[in-house]
């Protein structure tokens, strides 16, 4: 299996993924052997971290994990990124031996994938995003097996109708190179379907799901106790609509003045959207926490009365599930493949900010509601883990393998 990124290295869902996926196929008696960029720090810690696997007595199969070193100081970072990071550090190590852009690095990763189908006996190679397309090619290439490739999200998610040719042209041939695909939702099959030419039947769909959570925060805050708390977490990025999301707040502040709008994550658009807070002259009620990671992220959740995705397009999103497993109703976009498998949440279209501040306002001022959202959301939950997920991805590799 060949990843990009894998808790605590991670700054998006795909490595939250990875680790349930992995350790969901563990479960049922894989040997897996797990592939993943070396990266020597923390992007936010600045300190080496430790891998979040599960120990093998308790995954049931065995994990392997065996890391390339590479340069990437953020596991998931995109193109743009990069080369500001490169130039950037080459102001201070000009004799530095990193990739001249992200592309190099991944097919430094690529090749290392090669030699490692050479020397590792395996029966089937899983791949997950356009990052590694290239790792699973070369690797089937080398050891003559069947490639999976796993699609958490596309260039037309990231960017819209301004994508980077070269990202969807290795995205493309990954897709068509493997045996079959997996697409997180019926609504990434049909962007696949419509934007890359795969086949309707190499697409299988398997949902995402969560891993359990046994933390016990309670709902009392930091902050003064009569305000109402709505969180948006994930990455500042067109995609995830954080300008949208900060219209929204704008529109409910004018209806009812004791709400915070607490905004987690970093990404390309932080500067913007530090400026429209000020310049929407609603500074004082948005409150930016940074890249949230482990138990800060579900601290966060337990403390939010309300939890916002407006995602302009979103293949699953783990994190309205991560929302509800710490007792926190959740208003998503309808631009998204988690509605697929929760329906007690509150849907409005991104762009839509009227409708969403009146949402917004509803579950913050009727408590019938929300308590509603958070016991149904709970009860759907419940009926998905990754253990499951796996049995459905086990039944995709027989595909591949000829074996139904």
């Amino acid at each position: 299996m060949f990843g990009w990124e894998f808790p605590p290295m991670n700054s998006g869902g795909l490595g939250v993924a990875c680790q349930g996926i992995v350790e969901g196929l563990a479960h049922h008696g894989h040997e897996i052997f797990l592939v993943l960029p070396k990266v020597s720090a923390d992007m936010h810690s600045g300190k080496p971290d430790k891998l979040n696997l599960l120990p093998a007595h308790q995954s049931g199969g065995l994990i392997k994990v065996s890391e390339v070193p590479s340069s990437l100081y953020s596991p998931y970072t995109d193109v743009l990124s990069y080369k500001k990071w490169l130039e950037e550090l080459s102001e201070d190590e000009p004799d530095t031996m990193y990739g001249k852009n992200l592309f190099e690095e991944i097919n430094r990763y690529a090749a290392k994938a090669a030699f490692y189908a050479s020397k590792v006996p395996h029966d089937i190679i899983h791949t997950h995003d356009w990052l590694t397309a290239e790792a699973g090619i070369q690797a089937k290439n080398i050891g003559g097996k069947p490639m999976v490739m796993h699609v958490h999200a596309t260039e037309f998610d990231r960017s819209g109708d301004s994508i980077n040719q070269q990202v969807y042209d290795m995205e493309r041939r990954g897709m068509h190179n493997a045996d079959r695909v997996i697409a997180v939702s019926e609504y990434t099959k049909k962007m696949l379907i419509k934007h890359y030419g795969v086949a309707d039947w190499k697409i299988d769909v398997v949902h995402n799901a969560v891993k359990p959570n046994f933390s016990t925060y309670h709902k009392a805050h930091h902050l003064n106790e009569t305000d109402k708390i709505v969180l948006f977490l994930g990455r500042m990025t067109m995609q995830k609509g954080p300008d949208y999301f900060l219209k929204m707040a704008a529109r409910v502040l004018e209806k009812i003045k004791r709400v915070k709008f607490i905004m987690a994550g970093d990404g390309d658009m932080m500067e913007q959207v530090i400026h429209m807070a000020n310049d929407l002259g609603i500074e004082r009620n948005v409150l930016f926490a940074g890249f949230l990671k482990g138990d800060e992220i579900h601290r966060a959740y337990a403390q939010a009365d309300l939890y916002v995705m407006p995602s302009v397009s979103e293949p699953f999103g783990i994190t309205p599930l991560e929302a509800i497993q710490n007792g926190t109703p959740v208003l998503i976009s309808k631009q998204t493949g988690v509605s697929e498998v929760i329906k007690n949440a509150l849907r409005v279209d991104f762009w839509d900010i009227d409708e969403m501040a009146n949402k917004v306002i509803a579950t913050l001022e009727y408590d019938a509601l929300a308590n509603t959202l958070r016991e149904q959301g709970k009860k759907e939950l419940d009926k998905l883990s990754w253990q499951k997920q796996a049995k459905h991805i086990e039944k995709v590799y027989e595909q591949a393998l000829g074996k139904i």
